[in-house]
Parts: structure tokens; C-alpha cells; sequence
């Protein structure tokens, strides 16, 4: 009884209801499109917190056999939270659409159809596939296809939520009104660096750690491997490496905007 109230299908949900109760009353001139983007994002952070923990935990227990050590967390983890975190999440999302859209007056979103989450698929279509994609590939080569080895990797792809905390406290300092002060630019910082080691760097430091194991070279690794598992890889490699490059664009954009806020008016020139 105490891991179904204690799972993520309890625990994320609550959590979201509690904060969409708890911040009107601390913003009061926060609209419902604030409230719920805010709680979704905390409990965003919360459940990426959980994860890094989990995967430092998992990579820690499994460093000296990273394809024969066992830890319980790897599978437990995703089934109690992993899942229905993701499951719970496309809904958080699908919510915070709605709102934002209802707010701003579109004459289609006075009440949920078939037509808001049309749109919202269509809008948030990557983030969405992502989701889907964790769901129906993660949870079946996690309880099924692994055969009981590579706890190691599952670990690491726990990692791959470090950043979130970050990417979260952006929207939140923004919300806040605060997006000029040195806080979101430090944090736009460590969104960048966490954001490419963990979500990118750890893909070709798991295939070291593979290669290492086995006494391959880094090069040779993918052709030691499944067609499948590569072709697994690259699938979730290559949604981070197009947010990757729309971080740093936005990331540019903010200097820019910077350094023309700090330029002397009238372009004027030192003599």
C-alpha cells in the first residue's frame, strides 16, 4: 500500500494540485496561465531532482561492472516514477497550454475539445513525441529487453535530468519578473553547461564506459552494438541537440540584447 501512495501517479499529481492552491494565494495577481505554469515547473524541478538522484545512486553502485552490477532503483525507479511522471506531465502540459491561450482571449479555448488538444499536440508536437517515446521504448527495454544487465545506462539516462531544475528556474525568474537580474543570467549559464553534459557529452561518455568494459576503442563501440541500440541512441540524442541549439541561440540573443543595453547612447565614440 505505502509504494502506490507513495508512486509518482499519487505524488506529481498532488503535488501539482497543491501548488496550484498554495501560489494564487502567495501571487495574488497571478493568472491562471501563471499558476499553472509555475506549478508545473516545480514539479518538473522536484521530479528531476528525484532522477539525478536515482542516477547518481545507480552509476555510483554500478561503476565497477557497468554491464553485470544490479541496483533495485533502475527499475523501480521508472516504473513508480518514471512513468507515471511522463504520463502526468503531458497532461501538466496539455493545462498550461489551455491557459495561456484561454488568457490571452482565443474564443476556442473557453472550454476543452478536440480541437485545444489538437492544437496543443500540434504546437508542443516534439515535446510531446518525446514523452510518448520515454513511455512506450524506456519502460519496455528497462522491464523487459535488457535481460537483467546495464543498470549502469539507465542510471546515466537519469542524469539526463539535471538541467531541468535550471530550464525550470528560467521560466520561474521570468514569471517573476526578474529575467534582467544576474540570478537568470548565471542560471542561463548553467542551463547551457548542464544542459550539454548531460543531455549530450553522457551519450558518447556511456559508449566509452561500454567500450572500457569490453577493452574497445571509443570508435569501434557502435559497431559492437546493435543496429537497434544505436538507432535508440541517436533517436534520443537528436531531440537534445535541437533544444541544445535553440538554448544557445537564445542564449545569443540575451548578450546581444545586453551589450546593446550597456552600449553608450547615440553610439557616441571615444575621442
Amino acid at each position: 500500500m505505502w509504494k502506490v501512495l507513495a508512486s509518482g501517479a499519487v505524488v506529481f499529481p498532488g503535488l501539482f494540485l497543491a501548488f496550484r492552491r498554495i501560489l494564487p494565494r502567495v501571487f495574488s495577481r497571478w493568472s491562471d496561465a501563471d499558476v499553472v505554469l509555475v506549478s508545473e515547473r516545480l514539479v518538473s524541478s522536484i521530479h528531476a531532482l528525484m532522477a539525478t538522484a536515482a542516477g547518481v545512486v545507480v552509476v555510483a553502485s554500478c561503476w565497477n561492472n557497468v554491464i553485470q552490477d544490479r541496483h533495485w532503483l533502475a527499475t523501480d525507479f521508472v516504473i513508480y516514477y518514471g512513468v507515471p511522471y511522463m504520463t502526468y506531465d503531458i497532461f501538466a502540459m496539455y493545462l498550461s497550454h489551455y491557459h495561456r491561450f484561454r488568457v490571452k482571449g482565443h474564443e476556442e479555448y473557453k472550454q476543452h475539445s478536440l480541437r485545444t488538444v489538437n492544437s496543443f499536440v500540434r504546437r508542443e508536437f516534439l515535446l510531446v513525441l518525446h514523452h510518448i517515446a520515454l513511455l512506450t521504448i524506456l519502460l519496455p527495454v528497462t522491464l523487459f529487453f535488457r535481460k537483467e544487465q546495464g543498470d549502469f545506462f539507465i542510471g546515466c539516462l537519469f542524469l539526463t535530468e539535471v538541467s531541468t531544475p535550471f530550464v525550470s528556474l528560467g521560466k520561474i525568474l521570468i514569471q517573476l519578473g526578474l529575467q534582467e537580474c544576474w540570478i537568470h543570467k548565471a542560471n542561463g549559464g548553467m542551463v547551457l553547461l548542464t544542459f550539454f553534459l548531460c543531455r549530450i557529452a553522457l551519450f558518447p561518455f556511456m559508449y566509452w564506459s561500454y567500450g572500457h568494459h569490453h577493452g574497445l576503442p571509443l570508435h569501434l563501440v557502435p559497431f559492437h552494438l546493435p543496429a537497434a541500440t544505436n538507432l535508440g541512441s541517436c533517436c534520443i540524442l537528436a531531440p537534445q541537440l535541437y533544444w541544445f541549439i535553440l538554448l544557445c541561440r537564445k542564449g545569443y540573443r540575451l548578450y546581444q540584447r545586453s551589450r546593446g543595453a550597456s552600449a553608450p547612447p547615440g553610439g557616441a565614440k571615444d575621442n
